[in-house]
């Protein structure tokens, strides 16, 4: 997960692309990157740490340009710990071009050898944006042959990627001289939205809420498949480059990684967490007893809507019983379990009368590790709650993410090879209820009948690409080995505690 923004404009772009970072920023928090394009210049400044800190004024006085991309990073794939890795990615040639993306490739191995031996393409780092860029700066190079480039060029080598490429995608790439490239893999399965501005900017965002939140009138979705070219006068041209797209987006975005302000695929993501909310209520009352809870409270953020609708539902009170430090870190997304287990307390308090002498319905989006919610179990204990009910907004995680949601290890889950009271009983609670599978898909699907389905690989197992197989993870996650900081004690990014600890 990660977010990312280009920008063609007739003035400065600089400072809006820093704007709209900072609307992605919870998509991302490990490093950020900004790139501009002045005529046929290229300028750079990336980093690792928040957009607030990596962009100081010297750094935007260096970022010139009417043109530009920029990304906020949250690491799935490479070295979390390498500076080198955060984006965007330069190739000189054909043009010079920079490039972003979100997402996870799933054969990047294989492109890897395949770039060495056959494109005479060397990579120089573990992150797989520098693989894609490659294939896309290769497949222009092949179809432009020393001519001038045409749109029709552009469109040509994305459908070349999209051939060659496998897993998930959503891109910004710069063409030096040229302008900007967008595009979406044949799966739809990262979002990418396209807006305009009263002066005639065009960007494209990972989010609508980056588009609104910049001044720019939200225009469509960019369709999985399709690229979108913008040219230096803002001219947009557009084609499918895909042979069979469909339209099969992650339901975690609109679960947990999204904005709620957003709206993704023709689906509102603060109406579908209502949805949620509204089919868990049904699933509540058919394991406790509504007359045997005093009291419906949300852990902030992402489940609130599901949390108000439940309640609504049920004829509960709903109460803000946990104040959260917005200056903490989403504890889903720190480089290190031992920093996220040291983390909860300090991200979250409670307001002790909403919980004593209570029976308290304890709801979240999704319960992935398990670390935080036994935590929070305690939390509300501690606080002098008679009981401790835990309502999750999605199913049980059962299996690793391979498209860019850091979960890619089973033994990772607190769900995996555990039956829900195996759960409960880890966690504490005195009652777990997890949306249903099919629920959770109806529940949002029938926002926008459009969508052919949703990747729900986590939650069911199956990989809407049709090419991972356990192998493939194994590989995957091996590639993560060796992100340690060597800062830190409990240094593994994907470590997790053992069935004790959890």
């Amino acid at each position: 997960m990660c977010g990312i923004v280009g920008v063609v404009s007739q003035g400065p772009v600089n400072q809006l692309i820093y704007d709209a970072l900072l609307l992605l920023q919870h998509r991302g928090q490990d490093a950020a990157g900004i790139v501009t394009l002045q005529g046929r210049k290229v300028f750079m400044h990336k980093a690792k740490g928040m957009v607030r800190d990596v962009f100081r004024t010297r750094n935007m006085r260096a970022l010139p340009g009417t043109a530009g991309l920029g990304q906020v990073r949250y690491p799935t794939a490479g070295n979390a710990y390498s500076e080198e890795e955060a984006q965007p990615f330069y190739v000189n040639a054909p043009f010079g071009i920079t490039l972003a993306h979100n997402g996870n490739l799933t054969n990047a191995q294989a492109l890897k050898a395949e770039l060495f031996s056959t494109d005479h393409r060397h990579i120089n780092t573990e992150s797989d944006t520098e693989v894609l860029v490659n294939v896309f700066a290769h497949e222009l190079e092949r179809n432009t042959r020393g001519l001038p480039l045409t749109p029709q060029d552009v469109f040509a080598a994305v459908g070349a990627v999209h051939k060659r490429v496998r897993g998930s995608y959503a891109v910004v790439a710069l063409v030096a001289g040229h302008g900007l490239v967008a595009f979406r893999d044949p799966y739809g399965i990262r979002p990418l939205s396209i807006g305009r501005g009263a002066d005639g900017t065009v960007m494209v965002a990972s989010e609508s809420v980056t588009l609104e939140g910049t001044g720019h009138k939200f225009e469509r979705t960019v369709a999985p498949g399709e690229c979108v070219f913008v040219d230096l006068k803002g001219q947009v041209h557009a084609r499918q480059c895909a042979e069979k797209p469909q339209l099969s987006p992650c339901i975690f975005e609109f679960v947990y990684l999204a904005r709620p302000d957003s709206v993704m695929d023709g689906i509102s993501v603060y109406q579908a967490r209502l949805n949620l909310g509204e089919t868990l209520a049904k699933r509540v009352i058919s394991t406790v007893p509504p007359n045997e809870i005093d009291v419906v409270i949300p852990i902030p953020e992402s489940s609130r809507p599901s949390a108000m609708q439940l309640a609504q539902l049920l004829g509960l009170p709903y109460r803000e019983g946990f104040v959260k430090n917005r200056y903490v870190g989403r504890t889903f997304i720190m480089p290190g379990q031992g920093v996220r287990k040291k983390s909860v307390r300090q991200k979250l308090n409670v307001i002790e009368s909403e919980f004593k002498g209570r029976n308290v319905l304890l709801v979240d989006d999704s319960i992935v590790r398990g670390t935080t919610s036994r935590e929070i179990v305690q939390m509300a204990r501690d606080a002098g709650a008679r009981k401790v009910y835990m309502a999750s907004a999605a199913p049980p995680v059962r299996f690793p993410n391979v498209y860019g949601i850091d979960m890619p290890t089973s033994t990772e889950l607190v769900a995996h090879g555990r039956t829900v009271e195996e759960v409960r009983e880890l966690i504490g609670a005195d009652a777990l209820i997890y949306q249903d599978v099919d629920g959770m898909k109806k529940a949002i699907g029938s926002l926008n009948p459009a969508i052919d389905g949703f990747d729900a690989s986590c939650f069911d197992g199956v990989y809407v690409t049709g090419d991972i197989n356990p192998e493939d993870i194994s590989r995957i996650n091996e590639a993560r080995i060796g992100q340690e900081d060597p800062l830190e004690e409990n240094t593994t990014r994907l470590a997790i505690p053992n069935a004790q600890e959890a």
